[in-house]
This record gives C-alpha cells, sequence and structure tokens, in this order.
C-alpha cells in the first residue's frame, strides 16, 4: 500500500509541476505555444513506445523459443501467467552473457519475458522462477506504459528551456533576453528534478515488483537469493563490450549490471555462510539489521533506475511471514 501511495504522489508531483509550468508560460507566452511542446512530447514517445519492442529485440539479440526448446521455461512462465491472471507473454532467450532477464511490450496482451544465456546456468529452479515472477509483475503492472508516460514530462521541460534560452521566438512573439534566459534556466533546473523523480518512479516500480512476485508465490529468500547471484555473475563479466551495447535498455533488466561491482562488498555481509546463496535465516537475520548507505551510495542511487541492492534485499526480508 505504502507503494502504490508513493506511486500516486509522484505522480502527482510530476504532472502538478508540468500544468504549473505550462500554464505560467502559456499565461506569458500564448497558451497555443506551451500546447505545442506537449503534443511534440508525446507525439515523440508515442513513436518510441510503438517501436521499442523492434528495438530491444535486436539490441537484446533476443531468440524466441518454443515448448518444445524450452519446455521448464515456458511451465514456470505459464504458472506465473496463470497466477497473475495475465495472458502467457511470449518466451525468449538473449544470446548476450550477462545474466539477467527482462519483460517488455505495449500492453498485458503483448507481453514478452526474456532471460539471457548467463542467467540460465546460473540460477535454481526456484530462483529464477522468483526472477520470471517479478518480470511478469512488471507486465501486470503496466510498467513500460507508466515509466514512458512520466518520461514525457522531463522532455516537455528541456524542450521548454532550450526553446526559451536558444529558439529565438515561442507562440510568435520575441521572448525578453532577461525574462527569457531566467526561464530557460528555470526549465532547466526542472529538468533536472523531474528527471530525478522519473529515476525515483523507476525504483518505486522495481520494489513493486519485488512484491509481485512474492504475491505471485515466491519465496522472498528465492529472489533475495537471485539478485545476489546476480549482482556476483554481473560483477565477474569480463565481456564490456556487452555491458555497453546495453547501456540505453539496461532500465529492463532486473538489476543494473553496471553497478554490480560496487554492490558486491554490502552484500557480502549478508551470505553468512559463504555458500553464494541467501537462505531464509540469513534474510531473517537481515531483517533485525538496521541498513546504513554512505553518502556516495546514496548520491549515487539518486541518479540510477534501480534500488540500492542491499536496500533492495532489506526490503524483501520485510515480506517474509
Amino acid at each position: 500500500m505504502w507503494l502504490q501511495t508513493r506511486m500516486f504522489l509522484l505522480v502527482a508531483v510530476l504532472f502538478g509541476i508540468l500544468y504549473g509550468v505550462i500554464t505560467g508560460i502559456g499565461t506569458w507566452m500564448g497558451a497555443g505555444s506551451a500546447a505545442f511542446y506537449i503534443i511534440i512530447a508525446f507525439v515523440f514517445l508515442g513513436i518510441q513506445y510503438l517501436i521499442s519492442p523492434a528495438i530491444v529485440g535486436r539490441i537484446m539479440k533476443i531468440r524466441w523459443v518454443s515448448e518444445k526448446e524450452e519446455p521448464e521455461l515456458h511451465r514456470i512462465v505459464t504458472e506465473l501467467a496463470k497466477e497473475a491472471r495475465l495472458p502467457k507473454p511470449k518466451v525468449g532467450i538473449s544470446q548476450l552473457a550477462i545474466p539477467n532477464a527482462f519483460a517488455f511490450g505495449r500492453t498485458q496482451h503483448d507481453g514478452r519475458v526474456c532471460v539471457t544465456q548467463g542467467i540460465l546456468k546460473l540460477l535454481s529452479r526456484d530462483e529464477l522462477r522468483a526472477v520470471l515472477g517479478h518480470e511478469l509483475s512488471h507486465i501486470k503492472h503496466r510498467d513500460m506504459v507508466i515509466i514512458t508516460l512520466l518520461s514525457a514530462i522531463p522532455l516537455i521541460m528541456y524542450w521548454l528551456a532550450w526553446s526559451m534560452m536558444w529558439g529565438g521566438a515561442f507562440g510568435g512573439r520575441r521572448a525578453g533576453g532577461g525574462y527569457a534566459a531566467l526561464i530557460g534556466l528555470g526549465a532547466f533546473l526542472l529538468y533536472f528534478i523531474t528527471n530525478l523523480l522519473v529515476l525515483y518512479g523507476s525504483r518505486i516500480r522495481e520494489y513493486y515488483a519485488d512484491l509481485g512476485s512474492v504475491q505471485l508465490g515466491n519465496m522472498p529468500h528465492h529472489l533475495a537469493s537471485a539478485l545476489y547471484k546476480l549482482t556476483y555473475g554481473n560483477a565477474r563479466l569480463r565481456d564490456k563490450e556487452e555491458l555497453r551495447r546495453v547501456e540505453g535498455v539496461k532500465a529492463l533488466f532486473i538489476n543494473d549490471p553496471s553497478r554490480a561491482w560496487g554492490e558486491i562488498r554490502e552484500l557480502s555481509q549478508i551470505d553468512r555462510d559463504m555458500s553464494g546463496t541467501i537462505d531464509y535465516d540469513e534474510l531473517m537475520e537481515l531483517r533485525q539489521k538496521e541498513v546504513r548507505l554512505g553518502t556516495a551510495h546514496k548520491l549515487m542511487e539518486l541518479f540510477t533506475t534501480h534500488p540500492n541492492m542491499l536496500k533492495r534485499i532489506k526490503h524483501l526480508s520485510t515480506l517474509t511471514v
């Protein structure tokens, strides 16, 4: 409930900022000009939304697999889709070595769930099921649509700032130099702030998908163990070219592979028996601890699409009965 409340508040703040800025500039310079930027932003994101599945498929080197080729993978996805009351998503395997999983699609009826080659060799069945439960929860919650819509607001702020400072004309009337520059700087500041708010929204969606996986019948320590293994697997990846290849779409992954090295030291304190997994008792022990992050880690998290992994696993510990 608290995750939903935070998301509703975030959406209200973002659209409140958009309304205030557009109303203010529209009143001063002409409402028609302000509306133009809203229309252009949503047209641009609409096109991106329509073609994004094809782009993701190409970047991620996805091969769609049949039930005959991957019976166990299809069996898990079928079980989870039935539990989530979703149409069964299309199932694919990415040819990337990065151990990870992701989901995308335009609607719930266009859902696509993929795992990379690297993850299939790394996780147990229960851990894989927990990860796939997380991905199906993204589809169930329509996260791709929500984040795409929210992303329009920083885009509008950027175009408004650019127009006021360098566009020359706005709404057919020449903006006064001093006022235009001041408004432009303010719009750039709002562009920065709304970008941070959209990233915050993305992190909330990750927590929400973790909760969704548990609600689909997966044990929290199985998902925690999977995230722990993925962090180590990502950190050991030697092919930096693959990381560069997925830089623009890594927000789709269940964790951010480029942050793995920085998260290993924090996570090592959870695995007390050095088994390479997180069991129920270890997760329960974490539940009793207070997680404290250094200033650098807190600042770094502000600029990322995924929560700090230690905080995320701590959150999973609160979902265990």
